[in-house]
């Protein structure tokens, strides 16, 4: 396929001026002369320089890469439809929707940018974390870091041992459960040649403990409404996890919140102060 630059750069402009600094979980400020989002604004939510950005919306540069189309698509908080189209201007076929997507949905992303001092996460259903919020990544570690089925909370729990170490000990077993049956509820859905199969067939090489728990053929075991942390700067943290779904992409937010006025709930305040950069 070839790019239309005109076709882009025109898409391009008319999704930023559409978009509105609080849309996105941005201050509006003041003296703002624009209508909607500033050129700057959208590359630093798609994590690219203003530079590569503007001349994209000037018909010039490279062509950009599909990584590159889909951190505009999610920056701009485009619908799947609006992000299909992206890429097609770009000159690319459009990625998998559904359960392969990694494109986090405009409706849980504006839910995610109004929670900054909350810790949050949107997650796919093999446990990858996509977006975070600050507190999130306070509370959980940047997830951004990760590559490969690392990204996994599953796969890493059973292949990581430090990633254990922020959960209670007293967990570990009952989450391995947890673990176990989530995956093989998603490879009965997804089917033997999905992802989830993949990831259980390399589990299953690399893990004693998970071989053990897989042979049990447990479903439906679901996790505890209240997570115990335990976080190397404020401790235990016993938390509520509220979780709303996006069924059209598989994925899920998290939310994680502390009864008010318990200790939890003060350690909660305590790391937004000390995780600031």
């Amino acid at each position: 396929m070839d790019i239309d630059r005109t076709g882009l750069a025109d898409f391009l402009r008319t999704c930023r001026e559409a978009l509105q600094p609080e849309d996105v979980g941005l201050p509006r400020g003041q003296r703002r002369r624009t209508s909607g989002l500033r050129r700057e604004e959208v590359a630093a939510l798609s994590h690219m320089s203003a530079d590569y950005y503007a001349r994209l919306e000037r018909r010039r540069g490279p062509q950009p890469s599909e990584g590159m189309v889909a951190a505009i698509a999610q920056g701009l908080h485009l619908s799947l439809d609006q992000r299909d189209h992206l890429f097609r201007l770009a000159g690319h076929h459009p990625p998998a929707r559904g359960a392969e997507s990694q494109h986090v949905g405009p409706g849980i992303l504006r839910i995610l940018d109004r929670l900054d001092d909350t810790p949050a996460e949107v997650v796919t259903e093999l446990g990858e974390t996509l977006r975070q919020t600050r507190m999130g990544i306070a509370l959980l570690g940047d997830a951004s870091v990760r590559t490969g089925p690392g990204r996994s909370l599953g796969h890493r729990w059973f292949t990581d041992p430090g990633s254990r170490s922020l959960y209670h000990p007293d967990d570990h077993g009952y989450l391995s459960r947890v673990w176990a049956s989530g995956l093989r509820e998603v490879i009965a859905l997804r089917g033997p040649r999905s992802r989830a199969a993949a990831l259980a067939e390399d589990l299953l090489a690399r893990s004693e403990e998970f071989r053990q728990v897989w042979a049990t053929h447990e479903v439906g075991v679901r996790p505890r409404p209240v997570k115990r942390f335990v976080h190397p700067e404020v401790g235990l943290l016993e938390l509520q996890c509220q979780t709303l779904s996006d069924p059209q992409q598989s994925h899920s937010l998290l939310v994680y919140t502390a009864v008010p006025g318990s200790e939890s709930h003060e350690k909660l305040q305590l790391l937004s102060v000390v995780s600031v950069p």
